[in-house]
């Protein structure tokens, strides 16, 4: 299982030199990827009247694949990945272009992650449309490996149209890697379908096991081998390095591919705070 973490947006994306001192040590204490989350606007709780998400307009975000573009140059094999972009609130092919040009400039180490989201004040301020996002992120995918592997692209979808366009350079990987984040089953359906891997939302346990049913289901309706879509898990940090190494423990157990250490929402003020628990927790990975 390849042991990342999050970087913790929330509390370190004001700080540009938080990002630089993070990434490079998050890569010295051997963790294999840093795994971003997505906001590109919050909503203003004085206008959104009972405004009850988990972010507001205050909350910090980094871009981030502008954000990965940076860590590219100043990191050399931690993988970046989007966990998750919002998609259908994004333009396909711009998305494919900033996505081609972090993979190139990273040397291949992006794994695009990505949602459809629930905030629909940032659809409204990006100009998309909330209520079709699930069916338009299928066709989404779908064009972005297009754009990703083929010179010149001609694609006529529901909600898309390309008539001989085409990237260039194109990315180092062809395609890049795709994976889905949903907490609902429409979701897991498009990720066995279409995904190469997927972040479940809940912990091991008897959700899990109902939610990987349908993604396997849905992977074998259209022919495809259930155990080559990659797995996701999270182990959050609240000052316990046991209790973590017991979430770690229960994903591995459970199947997961990969997991991410998530220090955000523990109190850590600093980015020499959110370090020093990782180093912690990768002093007890890397006990014999």
């Amino acid at each position: 299982m390849r042991i990342g973490v999050v970087f913790p947006q929330t509390e370190l994306g004001g700080d540009p030199g938080a990002v630089r001192a993070y990434a490079q040590r998050v890569e010295e204490l051997g963790y294999t990827h840093i795994l971003a989350y997505d906001h590109v606007v919050g909503a203003d709780p004085t206008v959104h009247s009972g405004w009850n998400g988990p972010y507001d307009i205050d909350t910090t975000f980094h871009e981030p694949l502008v954000m990965f573009g940076y860590v590219a140059a100043v990191t050399t094999h931690v993988e970046l990945v989007t966990g998750v972009i919002i998609l259908p609130q994004r333009q396909t092919t711009l998305v494919a272009k900033q996505s081609a040009e972090v993979d190139l400039l990273s040397g291949g180490r992006l794994r695009l992650g990505v949602g459809i989201g629930w905030n629909a004040v940032e659809y409204e301020a990006l100009g998309e449309d909330f209520s079709n996002r699930g069916k338009r992120s299928a066709e989404q995918i779908e064009l972005l490996r297009k754009l990703w592997t083929e010179r010149s692209v001609t694609f006529a979808g529901d909600h898309h149209s390309v008539t001989g366009a085409g990237l260039a350079p194109l990315p180092v990987q062809r395609p890049i890697p795709v994976w889905i984040g949903s907490a609902s089953e429409a979701g897991y359906r498009r990720a066995g379908r279409l995904a190469d891997g997927w972040f479940p939302m809940m912990a091991p346990g008897p959700q899990l096991d109902a939610a990987r049913a349908v993604v396997e289901k849905a992977a074998v309706d259209v022919g495809r081998d259930p155990a080559e879509i990659g797995m996701e898990g999270r182990a959050n940090w609240r000052g316990d390095v046991d209790a973590v190494f017991g979430e770690i423990t229960a994903w591995a157990d459970a199947g997961a591919s990969h997991l991410a250490i998530n220090t955000m929402g523990a109190g850590l003020r600093t980015v020499d705070d959110h370090l020093a628990a990782l180093t912690e927790v990768a002093t007890v990975l890397t006990k014999p």
